[in-house]
């Protein structure tokens, strides 16, 4: 009768099972199955091509080999400072005071927006003739750091990805709360006693345990990082001259725009490869930095 109830329980993961393989499983086949054609996505005829898109990214595809680019650049902006600012504001608003309170729930705010919004909010922003941003800098004087934000091919990619930091730092700053509450505070005392500054406070208690949550955030925000199509699409469409084309937006183009839904398949897999293995690298080198501790 026990063995009968257990295998019963195997029943509830079903529904998440079966939607997996929907939403998941059989895209993922199917991309694999359409890299290596020519499908135009519009009529039923293809032709097997076999490994001729993969060879053509990785070799003659300049437009591909730009937005892999901007991409790693806007992934190592987001991670440094989306981290760096969650966790330093994670150790002002730790303590469970009304202020701050008021203050996680004020960062976390924009979490809530919708991509598209904040998209058109921070066009305003960086607009170069009204915005607010050259208009306060033009009010203090500082004319020569006013710029065409979306506009200039050198700072593009940063101005959004800055946009992409606001956007979600509160919602990384909850993780590393709730990482840093869960460290006892005899650690602390024991540290005080044995006479540890700030630093070393933070050096040798606070981030040997809050690293799990760091792991945590620096996963999902590379994850974030390479689908921020929305944001960039909605402000930028990927100019100027594919200045902010990342991947997702590179792989968008060449499907609904180019209508080469095979070759875009194949873009697809080297997204997949390219975001497993960044995130593999992140987990090993966070897992030897604890063991190092």
């Amino acid at each position: 009768m026990k063995i009968k109830q257990n295998k019963l329980l195997y029943l509830f993961i079903l529904p998440g099972l079966i939607l997996y393989l929907i939403f998941f499983i059989l895209p993922t086949l199917s991309a694999l199955f359409y890299s290596i054609t020519n499908w135009d996505g519009l009529t039923p005829e293809y032709d097997f091509i076999g490994f001729e898109n993969y060879v053509n990214l990785l070799t003659n595809d300049s437009i591909f080999a730009k937005s892999f680019f901007n991409n790693i650049k806007f992934m190592l902006f987001v991670v440094i400072f989306q981290t760096g600012f969650s966790l330093l504001f994670a150790l002002f608003l730790v303590k469970n005071t009304k202020t701050n309170i008021f203050l996680r729930a004020l960062y976390f705010f924009p979490t809530i927006l919708s991509s598209v919004s904040v998209a058109f909010i921070w066009s305003f922003i960086y607009d170069p003739n009204l915005g607010i941003l050259n208009t306060f800098l033009k009010k203090l004087n500082m004319d020569f750091l006013a710029h065409n934000w979306l506009g200039d091919e050198s700072i593009a990619i940063f101005s959004i990805a800055f946009v992409q930091v606001w956007f979600h730092t509160g919602q990384m700053l909850i993780i590393f709360v709730a990482g840093l509450q869960n460290i006892p505070e005899d650690l602390y005392e024991v540290a005080k006693i044995e006479g540890a500054n700030r630093w070393q406070k933070f050096r040798y208690v606070t981030w040997p345990l809050v690293a799990p949550a760091a792991t945590i955030v620096m996963a999902y925000t590379t994850i974030q990082s390479f689908k921020a199509f929305d944001l960039i699409f909605a402000m930028t469409r990927g100019g100027p001259n594919y200045a902010t084309e990342i991947l997702a937006t590179n792989i968008y183009s060449t499907a609904f725009r180019s209508f080469k839904f095979g070759y875009a398949s194949a873009e697809s897999v080297l997204f997949m490869i390219i975001i497993a293995l960044i995130t593999f690298i992140q987990f090993r080198v966070l897992r030897a930095n604890r063991v190092q501790y």
